[in-house]
């Protein structure tokens, strides 16, 4: 039978969403000259607070104008916060309405400032919505886990990948790189970066599923290596794929990685692959993550 994997807790360097998981301490967060970078990696609930705030701030600094300029707005309460605040949002948004409108040189010198802040700051917003939803994304599907199987008599390190989109990834390229503690001669700790040879780390047309596989053998980092020994160095295994997504003909990337007790031993993935009778492939992903003991 199918043994469904029961991933534990993990604390890896890249989490299961290829999210790093860094504390970076010492440097600030956002910088003036990389606007447009926080703004895109941005997430989209504090990119939208972000323009909500700016839009009711901006109409805040030009409502206070306005009261500071007295009678300078027909039909408006002298002194009325609440009706500069709504005559600022019908400037900035170009609506007009006729009710509320200067009358003063000093009103309409905010109004044409306002007039252009407003063209100017929903052109910006306008292009930052459009760059953030034109990012090319990957909807690439890895297993839970990877395993260490015999393959042709060599024990070999695999995990699995698909494509959930209904299209192809064209000139698709893995590559896996292990990552554990290590001490030098000299005492010196380090996070060691090893590349991992594979079986076949490219693909002309990823569209289906990909298993990957590294031989170990001599060569190998892996060699000689046991469930213990990678838990004690903290061992990791960092996997980015990438490929160009023929739909938007944009390369495309993501990222995911596999951490010690993610790491089953003497374990195979059950077969997902099928025909019909009419010899249509079929795949059957509610067994995607399953493995079998051997």
């Amino acid at each position: 039978m199918p043994k469904k994997h029961r991933v534990p807790q993990r604390m890896s360097f890249v989490s299961r969403f290829g999210q790093f998981n860094v504390i970076r301490r010492g440097v600030s967060h956002f910088c003036g000259s990389d606007l447009y970078h926080f703004l895109v990696t941005l997430s989209w609930p504090r990119f939208f607070a972000l323009i909500g705030l700016s839009y009711l701030a901006i109409n805040t600094l030009f409502a206070l104008a306005y009261v500071a300029g007295g009678d300078c707005i027909e039909n408006a309460q002298p002194g009325s916060f609440r009706d500069t605040f709504f005559f600022s949002i019908q400037t900035m948004a170009t609506i007009g309405y006729g009710s509320m409108y200067p009358r003063t040189n000093y009103a309409h010198g905010l109004v044409a400032l306002e007039a252009l802040v407003g063209l100017l700051g929903f052109a910006m917003a306008t292009g930052m919505m459009f760059a953030r939803f034109s990012l090319p994304t990957a909807r690439v599907l890895f297993s839970r886990v990877a395993v260490i199987a015999p393959y042709d008599g060599v024990p070999t390190l695999m995990f699995r990948t698909a494509n959930q989109r209904n299209n192809f990834i064209l000139e698709g390229q893995v590559r896996v790189t292990l990552v554990r503690n290590e001490v030098t001669k000299e005492g010196h700790f380090m996070r060691r970066f090893y590349d991992l040879q594979l079986v076949r780390s490219e693909t002309p047309i990823f569209a289906l599923t990909w298993t990957v596989m590294h031989p170990i053998n001599e060569t190998s980092p892996l060699y000689k290596t046991t469930a213990e020994s990678l838990a004690e160095a903290e061992t990791e295994l960092v996997i980015t794929l990438t490929g160009i997504d023929e739909s938007v003909s944009q390369t495309i990337h993501t990222r995911h990685s596999f951490v010690s007790s993610e790491i089953l031993w003497n374990m195979r993935f059950v077969d997902i692959l099928s025909k019909t009778s009419n010899g249509q492939r079929i795949i059957d992903y509610s067994h995607f993550h399953d493995v079998l003991q051997l």
